[in-house]
């Protein structure tokens, strides 16, 4: 009976979502939403990354909630792991090749990292992303050399300052403006590194904390090894 009331609850439901899917009528609607951000987003907010005005300036909120989020589980992560960290770290560097290897790709996804969130108003991308990239080079360095430390100070002033400078800006959109992180910088010319406002400032502090927080996360869980 259970079976059978699961799979007519699932029918019902794959019902209506499959119906609500063929009548969205995609591309075919003028009046959307989705056609306000695309007519009037490079006007309104001097972005050419339509994706990226709605996360950081339309939803910014959203933005601010998710940062928010990953801090939380950062601090719950760390508050869970601290009675487990062990006094010594276990010595077993990886091979030649990895530690070669990972010496000279190192750098490169740190640049490359940056890279994604500081042009994340012009391409795919931003900070949740770079932050992650950069975060997964400092991930090889881990795991390719055991001694491999970071500084916990720096990267707790870099998470605090960026966070910060993210809560700021926002204010002082709703100062100048009217509404929490109103686009108050002048736009700048669509389709250069310096445009979008204070969109690229956002992107760049969000990837910094990102980074940091990720950083220090992989690091708590790496002492929590013993030998």
């Amino acid at each position: 009976m259970r079976k059978v009331f699961a799979i007519l609850l699932l029918g019902i439901f794959g019902y209506y979502i499959l119906n609500t899917v063929l009548n969205l009528g995609f591309g075919n609607e003028p009046g959307t939403v989705g056609k306000h951000y695309l007519d009037s987003t490079i006007n309104n907010i001097g972005c050419v990354n339509t994706v990226t005005s709605i996360v950081v300036s339309y939803r910014g909120f959203d933005t601010l909630g998710e940062v928010t989020v990953l801090f939380l589980a950062a601090t719950g992560l760390g508050a869970i792991l601290y009675d487990k960290k062990s006094k010594k770290r276990e010595i077993q560097h990886a091979s030649l090749i990895v530690r070669v290897s990972s010496q000279i790709f190192y750098p490169i996804i740190v640049l490359l990292g940056a890279y994604v969130f500081v042009h994340g108003h012009l391409t795919p991308g931003g900070g949740f992303q770079g932050g992650a990239i950069i975060a997964t080079g400092v991930l090889l360095m881990f795991m390719s050399y055991r001694t491999f430390e970071t500084n916990h100070n720096i990267l707790s002033w870099i998470e605090s300052l960026a966070g910060i400078l993210f809560v700021s800006i926002g204010f002082t959109g709703l100062l100048l403006g009217h509404t929490f992180l109103e686009n108050f910088l002048p736009h700048g010319v669509p389709n250069e590194l310096v445009s979008g406002g204070i969109i690229p400032i956002i992107y760049i502090a969000v990837g910094f904390k990102v980074g940091a927080e990720l950083t220090t996360l992989l690091d708590n869980m790496l002492k929590t090894i013993r030998q």
